[in-house]
């Protein structure tokens, strides 16, 4: 069977000019992809008549599958279903059900519902509504000669909504005997992509028969995607089973999970709730972004007792006890404060564990001796003391976004027995 194609169109000049970032076409992309649909092509266009009949016409030649987000709310610059009612040659009639529900919104929060509100309840009569229970604005279905469009509001979580309950249920139905698509993510921390590529090595042999690997690197480390097609998912499952195999035994000790969305912070603090630890952080260059991070996690109170941000020298002596001529003598960005904010940080708090972080985040500040992007992680591991050094970049935001991993993938190693460091870093014991 041929491979079907699909188009994904986002409309808004927010888009274009960076004011919104574009979440929602990698959303569809990712969907389409898992029911076995080629993501061909995703234009981004702007809020203008003529563009939008354009791509929406040509895409309905081409495609097998169109979705297009955006324009389709009350203001005068939200022109998508005039559009699409033109291209269909359909005249707008008011959908009752739509209506109703709009109206109800209204009542329930208290607001007046003006003359542009209820015509959000008029839709081109040549398509199939798309109901949706999170926003105003209703999803849109239509075919054209065998070509299927979906016309979603650009509001994430109303196009998430309507693409899980009204588009893809739709996709099953039509397309049949697609190929399924499996896919693995696995998440690894503490290695760089080149060394990772290195150690899992050629991968010829294992990437054919509709089995591909990809390198995905963030500064949060590397994701590597596996993915395989079958008629079924049992035949698309097992032809992943010996490229998962190699590569678990090459790097397992650096992946930390097999889901795309799974954060290090849900790994370390399952460890820590299974193994009945608890934890404290006490944070300089970091300013609250490794106890963020833990917090993010639901039921993290049940580990993480308290963290202080101590970012001025004072602090770290008045909210830890770190002693003033230890800061005076060696510098707050060191071994000996690392060690001493983590100790003090488990004991003030009580916790199995402290974990500091101090470091020169830059983009200024840095000396010959400690440069931009040196950083000292601290830990208190139910006795163990060390710390650990690392020069990351002189990027502010990716020198804390690394020195939170690092932080994070040295305490799941600890927790697991795992006896090597993220980055081949080496412990400085007390």
């Amino acid at each position: 069977m041929r491979m079907k194609k699909a188009h994904i169109i986002s409309i808004g000049n927010e888009l274009l000019i960076g004011d919104t970032i574009n979440t929602n076409a990698a959303h569809i992309g990712q969907r389409l992809t898992h029911f076995g649909i080629v993501p061909e092509q995703i234009f981004t266009i702007p809020d203008e008549y003529s563009i939008i009949k354009k791509r929406i016409g040509r895409s309905l030649v081409h495609a097998d599958v169109t979705i297009v987000t955006g324009g389709l709310g009350p203001t005068h610059d939200d022109i998508t279903k005039k559009v699409v009612a033109e291209i269909f040659e359909s005249r707008m009639v008011s959908d009752e059900l739509v209506l109703k529900h709009i109206k109800k919104i209204f009542s329930d929060r208290g607001f007046t519902l003006s003359p542009s509100n209820i015509e959000q309840a008029h839709v081109p009569e040549a398509c199939t509504v798309l109901f949706n229970k999170q926003g105003t604005a209703p999803g849109m279905w239509f075919e054209k000669k065998g070509n299927y469009l979906a016309v979603l509001p650009g509001v994430p979580y109303e196009m998430k909504h309507l693409m899980e309950n009204g588009v893809e249920p739709r996709l099953r139905s039509i397309f049949k005997d697609l190929n399924i698509r499996v896919t693995d993510y696995l998440k690894t921390a503490g290695i760089p992509e080149s060394t990772l590529s290195d150690l899992i090595g050629n991968l010829e042999e294992y990437t054919n028969n509709g089995v591909g690997v990809a390198y995905l690197p963030n500064p949060g480390g590397v994701t590597m995607r596996l993915s395989a097609e079958g008629a079924t998912k049992q035949v698309a499952e097992q032809k992943l089973v010996k490229l998962r195999k190699m590569v678990f035994d090459k790097s397992g000790d650096f992946i930390f999970a097999r889901q795309r969305d799974k954060t290090l912070a849900e790994v370390v603090g399952s460890l820590l709730a299974d193994k009945k630890l608890t934890i404290a952080t006490a944070e300089s260059c970091t300013g609250g972004m490794l106890s963020n991070e833990i917090t993010d996690v639901p039921g993290s109170s049940s580990y993480l007792l308290g963290g202080v941000v101590a970012y001025s020298n004072s602090a770290k002596s008045q909210l830890l006890g770190v002693d003033g001529e230890v800061i005076e003598q060696f510098g707050a960005v060191s071994k000996p404060v690392a060690l001493a904010m983590a100790s003090h940080a488990a004991v003030r708090f009580g916790a199995d564990i402290g974990v500091s972080t101090t470091g020169i985040a830059g983009p200024t500040g840095g000396s010959a001796d400690k440069p931009v992007g040196t950083v000292w992680i601290g830990f208190f591991i139910c006795g163990e003391h060390f710390a650990l050094k690392t020069v990351f970049t002189n990027n502010r935001l990716v020198n804390k976004q690394r020195t939170v991993m690092v932080a994070l993938e040295t305490l799941r190693r600890h927790l697991l027995g795992i006896n090597t460091y993220p980055y081949e870093l080496k412990p400085h014991y007390s």
